[in-house]
């Protein structure tokens, strides 16, 4: 389950491991929050205890902050950190105007040294990977020679997502990027980009020949993709998910915001992706975003099933 700003909290993350995902990251974490900023930042790191080991995705531009952020994140998780991931993929303004995230596909030199504080932060006890894109600007594709830099710093793994950094999140992904990658390097690479189904994880398998599949937006309202794809990588067909087994995750999901001491708001975009497609979907979608407590948002679910019933 890939790292994603706003969405990949504790709550998210079990519901995704529940659903066969084999890794789970956090949300992108600031090296520079969680040296000034404490535990505000940390909430974003530490697991839930439904959760058997994590991710954590930093992103920044100074490599004191990063060896002083591995340091800390290696000796607060022990051994329920999983990885250490660099963000170098972020295309959003007000991360790549810092140097960080996409813009560090401008700086292989600084990049490198990244993920060298990284190494030297954790002590070499868990591996240090890095995100990309496939370039900074549409029709420059620099990702192959980027991922053989950050190999040869010391990453364990490269994840690419086959956007340009410009494209945002528009257009198609282009997954041959994701392939030229995997013949550039000798680490593992993890595919990111429009895995949109089951299907569409699988597929990226065969076709790329990446190690595995990164799954962000495919995950909204689906917490099986991970399961689904992982059914058809072995030749067999999963189950579909109809509307009442939605529901339940969906009131499975508010309770461990709940439970996590998670803002409930988000509860108000779990509403419009688990419940799209059922009767009514806009009225009960228009009741979400009313919400504020767990009952709030449990009744809903019992209106969504109400609806069902009557339009059987």
């Amino acid at each position: 389950m890939a790292p994603m700003a706003g969405v990949s909290d504790a709550a998210y993350r079990t519901m995704a491991r529940a659903g066969g995902a084999g890794l789970a990251y956090t949300e992108m974490v600031s090296c520079a929050g969680l040296h000034y900023g404490g535990e505000k930042t940390w909430e974003l790191v530490e697991p839930a205890e439904t959760e058997p080991d994590i991710a954590v995705q930093l992103f920044g531009s100074k490599p004191e902050l990063f060896r002083e952020a591995a340091a800390s994140v290696c000796e607060r998780l022990g051994n329920r950190l999983a990885l250490i991931d660099i963000n170098m993929a972020c295309p959003v303004p007000k991360v790549t105007k810092k140097g960080e995230g996409s813009a560090l596909l401008d700086n292989p030199e600084l990049a490198a040294s990244l993920v060298q504080a990284c190494i030297e932060g954790s002590g070499a006890q868990v591996p240090v990977t890095a995100k990309i894109r496939r370039g900074r600007r549409m029709g420059e594709e620099v990702a192959p020679e980027f991922a053989r830099a950050m190999e040869a710093a010391g990453a364990s793994a490269i994840a690419v997502h086959g956007r340009f950094a410009n494209q945002l999140y528009h257009g198609e992904a282009d997954w041959g990027c994701v392939s030229r990658v995997v013949k550039a390097v000798s680490v593992p690479v993890i595919g990111s980009g429009d895995v949109s189904s089951a299907q569409a994880g699988a597929r990226m398998l065969a076709e790329t020949g990446a190690s595995a599949v990164m799954v962000a937006r495919g995950s909204y309202g689906n917490p099986w993709i991970f399961r689904d794809a992982a059914a058809l990588r072995l030749g067999e067909s999963p189950a579909p998910h109809d509307a009442r087994e939605k529901i339940a995750a969906f009131r499975c999901h508010v309770r461990l915001l709940s439970a996590t001491g998670a803002n409930l708001k988000r509860a108000r975009s779990l509403a419009g992706w688990y419940l799209r497609g059922m009767p009514e979907a806009a009225r009960l979608r228009g009741m979400a975003v009313t919400c504020l407590t767990l009952e709030d948002y449990l009744a809903v679910a019992d209106e969504a099933e109400r609806m069902l019933c009557d339009a059987e």
